[in-house]
């Protein structure tokens, strides 16, 4: 990587007026030190529309990605001025800092990293959104989703869901849930951790053991992401408190691994008017689906309308 030359003889040009040589591609740091040093230097953003929700660098000029060869005339008009171009990884805003180089524009270059480590680092930035910085790298890739974005996150992290169970089909839900930043995660379980069940139930370790399940599984929620409120049940679901207990949470996750359970579970909600989220799997075999009522659907038990005998159902 070649490094920003700014040298200064004593008594000549200011170092914002010496021609300088970059390569074409620079560090954040090589990069701060040419928007601090030189005044010529033009910033420029190749990011799409979508991914400027993780903000943008002060002073940045937004060129729509593909379009930076029919802009290229408008950046600058000495050829030998810096353009420090930059993308999200570094990759895209290389290739178009190469662009600009072949048109005769000898100092573009591209930030190594691009904004992701421009963010990672803590950089100054410009941005409207309610996260903190450390939030905005930590999501940033979640953002970055057509379907998500900044809305998408905001309603992820001040979401509540409820989990029945954790065992295996919670272990997996329960780990990529407080990844993404859903704010408020509810775990009910009576049991502890067994030996046999650390094949599968990947949220528990060998050191957790004899703990309660939902103890375990609090710690491990903590420990990927602090953010997190993991709020504990431990206690079997039975009719006399089901209601109360989904009736704080907005969606409700059937992860435990008994019928009777589970049509428990598709009644309460469907009283409390709340999606219940159906899941079971036995050996290599599994079911999901989604049953919301008040949306205009069915419940499980009008696929189901009676528990099949307790000894037609393994668990």
């Amino acid at each position: 990587m070649a490094s920003v030359k700014l040298q200064k003889s004593e008594g000549q040009v200011s170092p914002s007026r010496e021609k300088c040589r970059v390569g074409p591609e620079i560090s954040i740091d090589e990069a701060r030190d040419l928007l601090r040093n030189d005044e010529r230097v033009t910033l420029v953003d190749v990011r799409s529309e979508g991914e400027m929700c993780l903000g943008h660098i002060k002073g940045a000029r937004f060129v729509a990605p593909g379009r930076i060869e029919e802009e290229a005339n408008t950046l600058s008009e000495e050829k030998d001025a810096p353009i420090i171009v930059y993308c999200s990884s570094g990759d895209r805003s290389l290739r178009a800092a190469e662009k600009l180089r072949k048109m005769g524009f000898s100092n573009a270059c591209s930030i190594a990293g691009g904004f992701n480590e421009w963010l990672k680092l803590g950089c100054e930035l410009v941005t409207d959104s309610q996260f903190t910085v450390q939030q905005l790298d930590r999501y940033s890739r979640t953002m970055l989703l057509r379907d998500i974005g900044e809305e998408g996150q905001i309603k992820l992290m001040n979401a509540k869901v409820l989990l029945v169970g954790a065992g295996g089909l919670a272990s997996s839900a329960a780990l990529y849930l407080a990844a993404c930043g859903v704010g408020n995660l509810g775990i009910v379980d009576f049991d502890r951790v067994d030996l046999s069940n650390l094949n599968r139930q990947v949220i528990h370790g060998t050191d957790d053991v004899g703990r309660l399940k939902v103890d375990s599984a609090k710690a491990a929620i903590g420990r990927i992401n602090p953010d997190v409120n993991a709020i504990v049940f431990a206690t079997r679901l039975v009719p006399g408190n089901a209601l109360e207990i989904i009736s704080d949470f907005d969606i409700v996750m059937d992860a435990c691994d008994n019928l009777s359970t589970k049509f428990l579970l598709n009644d309460a909600c469907y009283f409390a008017g709340k999606p219940y989220v159906f899941g079971g799997a036995v050996e290599f075999d599994g079911q999901a689906g989604v049953f919301w009522p008040r949306s205009g659907g069915p419940c499980l038990r009008c696929l189901f309308p009676k528990p099949p005998p307790q000894h037609l159902a393994p668990t």
